[in-house]
């Protein structure tokens, strides 16, 4: 029986790189299908918000001295093409999916509006949530939180590179040891980076917890939902 019926899944748009520079590796996003699709065989809804870091990272260079508000909607463009690419993938797997974006482009994907998210998620259908908030100056896991809010998910699954949050960085320092549970005000006191401190203040309020796992170790994604003892989950 999964522990939660709704879930808001947070993935980098680097997590789509596998080992290449940059772009998105057809081997990694077909095995994180994989994992979604195993996932809504349980019958949980699922939900996604994508970063663009992966495809951003590629014209970065260009975007030195740019204004912040336009690299920021750059941004928001490149997380449209992840999210195609994804949603593209899923239906290639056999799973029904939905890109709904935050800005208007029409011609591309449908805008996102409310009612229609909620009605596709009851319909088994996967939502992938494109273009942040569709404001610049905001990250994608603030639209991750914000999203989540909308559609009454119980929980953020923040996919990373890394199996939880950690006393310290695990890389740099062998000692670190991995927090199971941990309060939003403890990761806070304690400078943890989670999330960024918008989104983190977003889900404290709203009361709703943020699971930190590794979208890297095959079934983890299965194991968050199930309820078993996988990655870092922040609380209230």
């Amino acid at each position: 029986m999964p522990a939660y019926q709704r879930i808001l899944l947070k993935l980098s748009g680097e997590a789509l790189m596998g080992d290449d520079a940059f772009g998105i590796n057809r081997a990694t996003i077909v095995r994180i299908v994989d994992e979604i699709a195993e996932v809504t065989r349980l019958g949980v809804q699922v939900a996604i918000v994508i970063g663009g870091g992966n495809i951003f990272r590629g014209v970065a260079g260009g975007s030195v001295g740019m204004d912040r508000a336009t690299a920021d909607y750059m941004g928001m463009l490149a997380t449209v093409m992840n999210s195609l690419a994804l949603a593209d993938t899923m239906n290639k797997a056999g799973l029904v999916a939905r890109v709904m974006s935050a800005i208007g482009i029409e011609q591309v994907v449908e805008p996102y509006v409310r009612p229609k998210a909620l009605q596709y998620l009851e319909e088994g259908k996967v939502v992938v949530f494109a273009a942040g908030t569709g404001n610049p100056f905001f990250t994608t896991d603030t639209a991750a939180a914000l999203r989540a809010a909308e559609i009454g998910a119980e929980v953020v699954l923040k996919a990373t590179k890394v199996d939880g949050v950690y006393t310290a960085d695990p890389n740099k320092d062998p000692a670190a040891t991995r927090y199971t549970t941990i309060s939003f005000d403890e990761a806070m006191a304690r400078n943890l980076q989670v999330m960024d401190a918008t989104a983190f203040a977003l889900c404290r309020d709203q009361k709703l917890p943020v699971k930190v796992f590794s979208i890297f170790k095959p079934g983890a994604l299965r194991n968050v939902v199930m309820g078993a003892d996988e990655g870092t989950l922040v609380h209230v």
